[in-house]
């Protein structure tokens, strides 16, 4: 399962700056020759049609090498027994498109950049890969043999919780590094050796400068969501790492939206890469509607509060962390049971609210755009921008917590008088054509498109599940790591902690 890279991979892989320098000229200028994309021509007209050229985009680069044919099943796929049972177990039968034109070809070692929205299945494309082909290896301490970097810490808990049944049913060992974390239980994983790491850029950095990791046996890397790590400003670590794997490894970029900066990295990394592209915009989902509603500044409260107390759960998005904090506040005043989400909380709040959100014991996320990417909720049928996004990358990604893996869903953006112009040229950019209404608060058109109800006004108060955290207290006194009072001292601190941040 881990076929010998062609024997003039090192060569091209140290022409990669020169042929950078000379234009590029791997790159095509037409969409025409792009190898395994798949023809739009005959897809049904809807709302949130993106237009052939996107805006900002480069030209994909051209296959040299023809690529493989996609499969229609998982059982056509030259993958290990065991993680063909595993995808069997997890209830996965059919591949997505993204998934099935890829990995015949990154099973055989090839680069791969694939482009799709949020939601179209990439964690599989790119992991059910990596973790054939490291199988039956073993990691020495400090050396993993194969990397994902992903921007964000929710991205990395994301990925690590999809491949780490695949993960076990090859024996193979998963270590997770972001900050806001311990760095020493992370750096004790690595040090006890783990062949897969999933990590963000900067903790990867400091646990390299302290002698705790080395890249240099990784045979196999993977880039995921690589735009949004350009757009972060972690261009400059994400190359110092890569220039730290080994040179003939694979590579494989996988990225919602392919800009400049995206480009100066599949030039200098990828050599003939297998290209899969599936249009990257949410307002390409034809289950997905977008509805612009213009509202008076006065009134714009009022209406988020009665959205948000519809039946369901919603992900609100703001600008800011105060202004995340002050809706939450607001909202649980009224009777609605929110939580906030944003970079300012400590990691063990933001996974503990995520995972409150995702069982329903709370029902509204507010969040910024900290929550844009690397979030799976499954029936999650709305989304609503509070505040419209100033980037139409924003505006998708935020659309693409919503309607995924073929589920319906809608995209509400509250829009004052003074906002209409600026989110006019965002929807253009984006190439959506919005449904656009005059509401307000109490009005039956808000409640038919959202759900809209008047809240409660009963103030409520988010705490952790109690039945959960006895057991756990329970569990540990009889193990005799911790004395029943300390337990419940541990409890009450942890309560404490988590009613005041809500």
């Amino acid at each position: 399962m881990n076929p010998t890279r062609t024997s003039n991979r090192s060569s091209r892989a140290r022409s990669r700056a020169a042929d950078s320098a000379r234009g590029g000229s791997r790159f095509s200028s037409t969409a025409s020759t792009r190898s395994a994309a798949p023809a739009r021509s005959g897809r049904p007209a809807s709302h949130g049609r993106r237009p052939a050229a996107v805006q900002g985009e480069f030209a994909l680069p051209v296959t040299l090498t023809p690529a493989l044919p996609a499969v229609e099943t998982f059982a056509d796929l030259d993958m290990p027994g065991q993680l063909l049972a595993a995808l069997t177990a997890q209830g996965v039968s059919v591949p997505f498109p993204i998934q099935g034109a890829t990995l015949p070809n990154t099973l055989a070692g090839r680069d791969a950049l694939g482009r799709g929205r949020t939601g179209s299945g990439k964690t599989l494309a790119f992991g059910l890969a990596l973790l054939a082909r490291t199988a039956g290896q073993r990691a020495e301490p400090r050396q993993p043999l194969a990397l994902v970097l992903v921007p964000t810490r929710e991205l990395a808990q994301q990925v690590t919780d999809a491949l780490a049944p695949y993960a076990r049913s090859v024996r193979l060992r998963m270590a997770t590094v972001l900050g806001g974390m311990p760095i020493g239980r992370q750096a004790n994983a690595l040090r006890g050796g783990a062949e897969v790491v999933v990590a963000t850029p900067g903790r990867l950095k400091d646990l390299i400068d302290r002698g705790d990791c080395q890249l240099n046996q990784v045979a196999i890397t993977v880039l995921d969501e690589a735009d949004q790590m350009a757009d972060m400003g972690f261009m400059p670590q994400v190359t110092e790492l890569l220039d730290q794997v080994r040179p003939e490894g694979q590579r494989m970029l996988f990225s919602a939206t392919l800009d400049r900066n995206v480009d100066r990295l599949v030039r200098r990394y990828l050599t003939d890469p297998v290209v899969h592209s599936v249009d990257p915009s949410a307002g390409a989902v034809t289950t997905m509607e977008h509805h612009v509603l213009h509202v008076h500044g006065t009134d714009k409260n009022r209406t988020t509060t009665e959205i948000a107390a519809r039946e369901g759960r919603v992900i609100m998005f703001l600008d800011t962390k105060r202004a995340v904090d002050k809706l939450t506040d607001h909202l649980l005043a009224s009777g609605v049971r929110a939580a906030a989400l944003h970079g300012g909380k400590a990691q063990s709040q933001r996974t503990r609210t995520l995972t409150q959100f995702k069982t329903g014991h709370v029902t509204v996320l507010v969040a910024t755009n900290v929550a844009a990417r690397g979030i799976h909720v499954d029936n999650l049928d709305l989304v609503v921008n509070v505040d419209p996004p100033t980037d139409h990358k924003d505006y998708l990604h935020r659309g693409g917590r919503t309607a995924r893996a073929g589920e319906s869903g809608s995209v509400v953006t509250l829009v004052t008088p003074s906002q209409r112009r600026d989110m006019t040229r965002l929807m253009t950019a984006a190439g959506i054509v919005p449904q656009t209404t005059q509401v307000r608060s109490g009005e039956e058109a808000l409640g038919r498109i959202t759900g809209a109800q008047a809240p409660s006004g009963i103030p409520v108060t988010i705490t952790a599940p109690v039945p959960a955290r006895r057991e756990r207290s329970r569990s540990a006194s009889s193990r005799g790591r911790r004395s029943p009072a300390s337990a419940a001292r541990r409890v009450s601190a942890h309560q404490s902690s988590f009613d005041a941040a809500a």
